[in-house]
């Protein structure tokens, strides 16, 4: 699945500034929210990281509460939340003056220590230099992956215990992202560097593909595949179930190509007393190209139990870089090819598409969370052939879920199809000839499910209290069908 175009060459919304790091725009007399870049990480920024002190913007100016950092997450234990955070140039991130590193202290123990309340006094206000690489109790964390966070971290310091030959040891708390962006505005899409993309093949025969704009291609079809693309090839046999009348296997072989985009957007402007964001949304995007064939003798039933062929799984964390915030996306993507069949029937079909696709959530004040989906798969020539009585549907699609620092926020399935029954023998191509005897119909089609889960909580939204399914979308065109005895020439 083609994965995803070069992070330097990311868009970002016209309102942006220019730059992945670009500072907020300056006040003006009607405080407008500054706007913010959205751009990929740059390339080779190792572990970017930006922290949001207690307090946020100066003088009731409109201000996003987070800036760019030399801090690094050196380690981090996902079970506990206790992570080790180290200075400019590793070991120990420096203290604000005054503040001695905090005793550990017994769960029973209600009360906070002097030592707390010391903190809680000095954090407010730090100013630049070395305080500024100081590590205290209210601080958000943002961070590109670092380790024991493989899918980067969004925290909040709630205790500083000591220091450490690596860094000043504290405990964090899960946080949100309107703590970091404050009451900035953003919007943009990134493409996704493929060469960045994990692929772990699931059957024998599966090659990767990929093409960037420095002329680095891979695999058998690099040369071949768009700039930003990833494509994936497949041909495997699928076995018929256990039981079954029919010992006949059929075979099946194509492949699937995917230039996914993550969305982002974010308005900070809160409306009402949640103290939220007045509008925010992410979602997955690209264009979709396919072509597979089925050819052989499908099963007798798959009525109750599809057969279900996953082929390839992709990984990957791109690192979006929203003005001086690393925003990591987590991306995973499971393609697959599935046959549903009913009857004793051989078949020959194949079907090229091309398309794209949108799945996301959106959220407005007031209303909530919505669902995104929108897809326009268009089909080139296609044959379909059936022999005796039956029906069969061949799916090559692709599982999708999005997320932010390893929470889930949207699933997705794409699942562009082709369907053929008949009674008797037919033979149809959208290039306009056919023959048939009997009753016969071929069909493509697209369906696009999905659900948003409570995790999008982390844009720093009011948490819904279940699954928001994905709006069903569901279009399907005829390809050729009749009855009878014809026979129609090719269009010329």
């Amino acid at each position: 699945m083609s994965i995803f175009s070069t992070g330097c060459s990311a868009g970002s919304s016209s309102s942006a500034a220019k730059g992945s790091d670009a500072e907020p725009v300056a006040a003006t007399s009607n405080a407008l929210a500054p706007q913010l870049a959205v751009a990929a990480a740059p390339a080779g920024a190792g572990a970017p990281s930006a922290v949001a002190r207690p307090g946020g913007g100066a003088g009731g100016v409109a201000a996003p509460k987070a800036a760019k950092s030399a801090l690094k997450v050196a380690s981090f234990d996902q079970r506990s939340g206790r992570a080790v955070i180290a200075g400019p140039k590793g070991g120990t991130a420096k203290k604000p003056k005054g503040i001695a590193p905090q005793p550990h202290k017994s769960p029973e123990s209600s009360q906070p220590s002097q030592s707390d309340r010391s903190d809680q006094q000095a954090q407010p206000a730090r100013p630049g230099g070395a305080e500024a690489n100081s590590v205290a109790v209210g601080d958000v964390i943002a961070s590109a992956p670092a380790p024991g966070a493989p899918s980067g971290l969004l925290a909040k310091v709630t205790k500083v215990l000591g220091t450490t030959d690596k860094g000043t040891e504290v405990n964090t708390a899960p946080a949100t992202l309107d703590a970091l962006l404050g009451d900035s505005e953003a919007k943009g899409s990134v493409p996704v560097d493929p060469s960045a993309v994990k692929v772990v093949p699931l059957l024998p025969g599966v090659k990767v593909s990929w093409a960037k704009p420095d002329g680095v291609h891979v695999g058998p079809q690099g040369a071949k595949v768009p700039l930003g693309n990833l494509r994936l090839d497949v041909g495997a046999s699928i076995p018929t179930p256990p039981g079954s009348p029919v010992k006949a296997e059929a075979s099946a072989a194509g492949y699937v190509q995917l230039a996914p985009e993550v969305d982002f957007s974010y308005n900070g402007k809160g409306v009402g007393s949640t103290g939220g964001p007045g509008t925010a949304s992410l979602a997955l995007s690209g264009d979709w190209s396919s072509a597979w064939e089925l050819k052989g003798q499908a099963v007798a039933t798959t009525a109750d139990k599809p057969i279900k062929l996953p082929f390839a799984k992709l990984h990957a964390d791109p690192v979006i870089q929203v003005g001086p915030v690393p925003v990591v996306v987590n991306l995973d993507l499971t393609c697959y090819l599935q046959v549903d069949a009913e009857g004793k029937i051989s078949v020959d079909v194949k079907q090229e598409l091309k398309g794209d696709f949108k799945v996301g959530g959106s959220y407005t004040w007031g209303k909530g969370w919505t669902p995104i989906s929108s897809s326009q798969m268009n089909a080139t020539p296609v044959t379909a052939t059936a022999s005796a009585a039956g029906k069969v549907k061949a799916t090559l699609g692709t599982e999708a879920s999005v997320g932010l620092y390893g929470a889930v926020g949207v699933s997705a399935n794409l699942a562009p199809y082709l369907r053929a029954e008949a009674e008797g023998t037919a033979t149809a191509s959208s290039n306009g000839s056919a023959s048939a005897s009997g009753k016969w119909a071929a069909y493509g089609g697209v369906d696009l499910t999905g659900a948003l889960q409570a995790q999008l909580k982390i844009f720093g939204t009011p948490l819904f209290e279940r699954r928001i399914p994905v709006d069903i979308l569901h279009r399907e065109w005829k390809l050729a069908g009749g009855e009878g005895t014809v026979s129609t020439p090719k269009r010329r």
